[in-house]
Order: structure tokens, then sequence, then C-alpha cells
């Protein structure tokens, strides 16, 4: 079994210069969870209003308690991911190698910029602080 890498492991080729790395922000994650925790909530009681419960509130707490767990679970790992922009190329965790002309489209989500490549794979560089700034770095790159 291989163990999941969080960091690019691929080699710079010669002369290859890392312009900018991309990593989870903290507070970004915390403010996305608790945008999940209000949503998971919403949706627990109106489930629950809707088969007719009337301990509808319970829905609430157990919305937060499941984002709250996959919060604290998911952290970790979260904050340990780095996606590196060289001068050819977009580097990522578990060996993610995408040249800059392969970029098609950046576009945010939320807090995160999805890059598709022109062969469709989409790929998510999550929780970051200035969503708007890391766009502009990739299209700056992708155009050379």
């Amino acid at each position: 079994m291989t163990d999941y890498q969080l960091t690019p492991t691929v080699d710079l080729a010669p002369n290859e210069k890392v312009k900018a790395s991309f990593t989870a922000d903290r507070m970004t994650y915390w403010r996305d969870m608790a945008w999940m925790a209000v949503v998971a909530m919403l949706a627990g009681m109106g489930v629950l209003w809707a088969i007719g419960n009337p301990h509808v509130w319970t829905g609430a707490i157990g919305g937060l308690a499941a984002i709250a767990l996959r919060g604290w679970y998911v952290m970790s790992d979260e904050m340990g991911v780095r996606w590196d922009l060289t001068d050819r190329r977009l580097l990522g965790p578990a060996g993610r190698d995408i040249a800059l002309r392969e970029i098609e489209k950046v576009r945010r989500l939320g807090s995160a910029v999805q890059v598709v490549t022109r062969s469709g794979d989409k790929h998510l560089v999550k929780y970051q602080a200035d969503a708007p700034a890391v766009m502009a770095q990739l299209e700056r790159a992708k155009r050379g």
C-alpha cells in the first residue's frame, strides 16, 4: 500500500524554479467548516421536520456534531497539503504534475481554486485565504 503524499514528490527539471507555493489557510478552513455546519444543521432540522419528528432541534445538534468531528479529523491532512507553481508546471500532492500548457481553465469554488486540464482532469487547491490572487498567479503562469 502506498502512503498518500501531501506535498509534491515530483523532482524539478534542471533549471526549473518554484515561483510560488500554495498551502491551506487555517482560518479559511475553519470558516468553511462553519458554513458546512450551518448547512448540515439546517438539513438535519429540515429532514426531521419533513418526517414529522417533534424534536426538530436535534437535527441542528447532529449536523453540528458531524461537521465538527469531520473538521477535527481531516484538519491535519488538509493543513499539510502543498501545491508548488514552477516556471513550467503545477506540482501537487500524490504525484500530481500538470504542465502549464495543459491548464485549460482556472476557476474559483468558494475558498478553493479549481484547475481543469485540457484532458478534463480537475484538481482543487483548497482553503486559500486569497483565492483570487492564487487564480491570478496561475493565469499569469499559464500565459507565460
